[in-house]
This record gives C-alpha cells, sequence and structure tokens, in this order.
C-alpha cells in the first residue's frame, strides 16, 4: 500500500533528538533544558530588542543577514536577486523552502527545522512546496505580541543578550531597555580603532571617536585616553566584556617602532608596511587588555577567520554577506607571547580564546592552561565552537580538546554569535550534544553513572558558569 502520510519534523526532531542513551535523555531534560540562557556574544540589533520590533514576515527575521542561508542557496544556483537583491521577501522566501531539502547533512537542516517548531510550533519539512503555508502561518504569528523579539527572546528563556558593539556607539537603546527583566548589556568591540591598512578611513573613524569622547586626539596617547574613555561610558551602562576579531594575535618587543611616529605617519595620511601595522595593532591591543583588567572585564578573542575572499562580490555586496573562510594562519607562539606578557605584570584579565580552524583546537585547549592561575574559576577559556564549527562536528571536537586537556567543568558553554532573533535553538543544540557526549561516556562505564554530580555538571555549563564568570548579575 502506497504511503500517503507526509513526512514531518516529528520523525527525526523527537524529544530525544540527537540522545542516544538514557542516561543522556535524563541530563537533557531533567537538568539542561531548564536552564535558562544567558547569550553572551550576538550581533542582534540592541534597538529591534529597545523598541521591541515586531517583523513584518518570516523573511526579514529570518533571511535578512543570515550569510549560512546565503552561501547555501548561491551553491545551489538560486540567482543573486532571491538572495540579497529585489526580489520580493515572499519570493526569497520560497527560493529558501526549495533550497532546504537539498542541505541534509549541512546543520542548516537541524536549525532550520529547530527554529520553525521552537518558535512557530511547525513541524511540516520545509519544501517547496510547504513553503507557501509555512510563510503564512510564522508571518501571522509574528504580528502577535508574542512574537515581538522580546517575545521571542522570552519564549526561549534568555536572561541576558550582550550585543557587540562599537566604542563611538551612544548606547541609547541599551538604556532604553534598562528597566527590561531581560538584561541587554553592550560589549566593546574596538577593531576599528587599529585597523589601520587605509589611513583614509582609520582617520575618518578617529573624527567620530574624537566627538564621542571630546577628546582631541593628536597623539597615539590621545587615542588611547579616547578609548579608555569609551570604556568607562560602556561599565557605566552595564559592560562587562570586550571583543575582537582577528586573524591572529601578534607579539613584539616594545619598541621594535617608535609607535608616537607610527600614529603621526597615520594622521599625515601614510601608508604603514604590514609589520608596522601588526606593530600596532599589538600595542593598542596590549593597552586596551590592560583597561579592561582595571574594570574586572573579560575579553574575547575570535581568531583564524579569513575574511572577504571574493573581491568580485566584495565589491558589489560589501563585508559580512558569506564570502569569508576558515584561515589556517599561525595562532600558537604569538599567542602565548601576547598573554604571557600581560600575565607578566599581573594585568591578564579574564580571557575567552574562540578558533575557528578545528587544527588548533588542541593547541587553544593546551594553551588556556598556561595562564589559570587560582584566581578566578576558568580564568581563561578554550571558547565554544563558532561560525564553521557551531555545528555538531565541530561542537563535539571542541567539548572532546577541552575535556582531554581542560576541565569541561569550567566551561561557560554556548552563545548564539549570531544576527537572527530565532537563533537561539543553537543553546539546546549544544546542550543536546553536550549531553549526548557524557552520557556515551557513562554507557562506556568511563565515567559513573551519578546523575546528580553530572546533572549539577551540566547545568553548570549550561548557565551557572556564565552567570558567575561574568558577573552580569553583581549591578
Amino acid at each position: 500500500m502506497e504511503n500517503t502520510l507526509k513526512p514531518t519534523t516529528q520523525t527525526f526532531l523527537t524529544d530525544d533528538f540527537l540522545l542516544k542513551s538514557e542516561f543522556a535523555k535524563k541530563l537533557y531534560h531533567d537538568h539542561a533544558k531548564k536552564m535558562p540562557i544567558i547569550d553572551y556574544h550576538c550581533h542582534l540589533s540592541p534597538e529591534d530588542i529597545a523598541v521591541n520590533r515586531q517583523f513584518d514576515n518570516l523573511s526579514q527575521i529570518w533571511l535578512a543577514g543570515d550569510h549560512y542561508k546565503w552561501r547555501a542557496m548561491r551553491t545551489l544556483g538560486v540567482n543573486e536577486r532571491f538572495i540579497t537583491g529585489d526580489a520580493s521577501d515572499n519570493e526569497k522566501f520560497q527560493k529558501w523552502a526549495e533550497s532546504v531539502p537539498y542541505t541534509m547533512r549541512n546543520p542548516l537542516y537541524h536549525w532550520t527545522h529547530l527554529e520553525l517548531s521552537r518558535y512557530f510550533d511547525i513541524d511540516q519539512l520545509l519544501t517547496g512546496d510547504s513553503g507557501g503555508d509555512i510563510y503564512e502561518e510564522a508571518t501571522s504569528l509574528l504580528q502577535q505580541t508574542s512574537h515581538s523579539t522580546r517575545g521571542l527572546l522570552n519564549r526561549m528563556n534568555v536572561e541576558v543578550v550582550c550585543t557587540t558593539d562599537d566604542p563611538i556607539d551612544d548606547l541609547g537603546f541599551h538604556r532604553k531597555a534598562k528597566d527590561l527583566d531581560l538584561r541587554l548589556l553592550p560589549a566593546f568591540r574596538p577593531d576599528k580603532a587599529y585597523a589601520v591598512e587605509n589611513p583614509s578611513d582609520y582617520l575618518a573613524y578617529l573624527a567620530k571617536l574624537e566627538q564621542k569622547s571630546s577628546i582631541s586626539i593628536q597623539k597615539y596617547a590621545d587615542l588611547l585616553n579616547a578609548l579608555e574613555n569609551r570604556i568607562s561610558f560602556f561599565h557605566e551602562n552595564g559592560g562587562r566584556l570586550s571583543d575582537h576579531g582577528l586573524e591572529q594575535l601578534y607579539y613584539f618587543e616594545k619598541g621594535t617602532f617608535d609607535i608616537e611616529k607610527l600614529f603621526s605617519s597615520l594622521k599625515n595620511g601614510q601608508k604603514l608596511s604590514q609589520e608596522e601595522v601588526n606593530y600596532f595593532k599589538f600595542e593598542t591591543l596590549t593597552a586596551l587588555s590592560k583597561m579592561y583588567h582595571a574594570k574586572g572585564w573579560t575579553q574575547q578573542y575570535h581568531l583564524g577567520a579569513l575574511r572577504n575572499t571574493n573581491e568580485r562580490m566584495l565589491r558589489v555586496l560589501g563585508p559580512d554577506t558569506g564570502f569569508d573562510s576558515i584561515g589556517d594562519f599561525s595562532q600558537s607562539v604569538a599567542l602565548a607571547k601576547f598573554l604571557n606578557n600581560l600575565d607578566s605584570s599581573d594585568q591578564l584579565c579574564k580571557t575567552i580564546l574562540y578558533n575557528l580552524n578545528p587544527s588548533d583546537n588542541e593547541v587553544m585547549a593546551s594553551m588556556v592552561g598556561n595562564f589559570n592561575d587560582g584566581s578566578v574559576k576558568g580564568k581563561v577559556q578554550f571558547g565554544s565552537g563558532w561560525w564553521y564549527l557551531d555545528q555538531k562536528d565541530g561542537m563535539e571536537k571542541q567539548i572532546n580538546a577541552l575535556s582531554n586537556m581542560g576541565i569541561l567543568s569550567c566551561f561557560v558553554g554556548m552563545l548564539t554569535d549570531s544576527r537572527s532573533f530565532l537563533s537561539f535553538p543553537r543553546h539546546e543544540y549544544f546542550r543536546r550534544i553536550l549531553c549526548n557526549l557524557i552520557g556515551q561516556d557513562v554507557v562506556n562505564g568511563e565515567l559513573p553513572a551519578d546523575e546528580d554530580w553530572l546533572g549539577q555538571m551540566v547545568e553548570d555549563i549550561c548557565y551557572n558558569n556564565a552567570r558567575e564568570y561574568f558577573g552580569f548579575y553583581d549591578f
């Protein structure tokens, strides 16, 4: 007899999705699932949260800005008009719906159906045939207060959201949201303060920094004073951590170049050599790190991305549109020296290292242990798998490397690193993977079947460690 039942996500996205043992199921359902979310690094719009935005349709909240989906669609031969071009939102969504069945075994397939299920209670498989109905149903729900930006965050039990903010941001939307139950906090991202490759762009940025800090920046020392001014401003508005996106960290003997002369050259519009650029970054990052330490902040370093590889598409679409990849930069020697330089004067603050190249997992996992000094639990962290590694295999490898070379129980857990309000099921994805790994160890006889202890460990990794580590509840 022909099977006339249409397949749904319930054929694979069951309550026990990714959980392969009874012990794993207990760890997830009785411990991990209930824990709130502290999303300490994302790229959500603080304005959208502050004004409690209602999105007009599913495309606007789900496809706009999502370079994961854009890359998949381009690979499948979808014309750019239906990705970032002038096609209607409905047409763009239909093209995405037609693409989804072809993403099987890519994490997008799991994420897509988790998001439809958790936010909209939709258990249909997204295909070209079902796309129209799913679009209408989800779009209708998005008009309800339960599916405003804050409604969606509440639905996922999110307690803290840390956005990513330039030093010149006035943090007006963070201040507007200060009385919400949700803690909307800024994170200091000063990449443009040491992006000196293009002097004219850099001078334009300095003019904005001068205006915001009310400090005339004529010398390098003035630049540091202006940045310290902004760090204090962020701190007054709940900022407790910074973030930096770099190919790699740099180390030089101090005085290799005269930093004031380099700054003077920049002020005169002169281009620096690559070594001079790297030295400028080293000096500035070192000074910033000491400022963070003085405030009791945490610094984050996202290392290893090879960005803007396609110059033709960069000219057409700009950066952050899906043309970046994993880089194979040398990391360990300069990273060790950079951290040691700060530690030598006891000015190394709490630090999280995120690695994009899986071949460097063990490098990072072993590196963090070099600078844990007993002053803070898990002072230096090997951060969760990010970007290309925030999928099942990447998360498992990061967890295993950390377990083998560090202390998993001190880990501050997952984050979304996303621009989408529909991305928070990635915390669930991580929690299921974590519980399955630990549960399998119990099945293998490699860990005791001690649910009280292992359940507490899971709860700590999912929530408690981050709550203690960042100090977001201390003010």
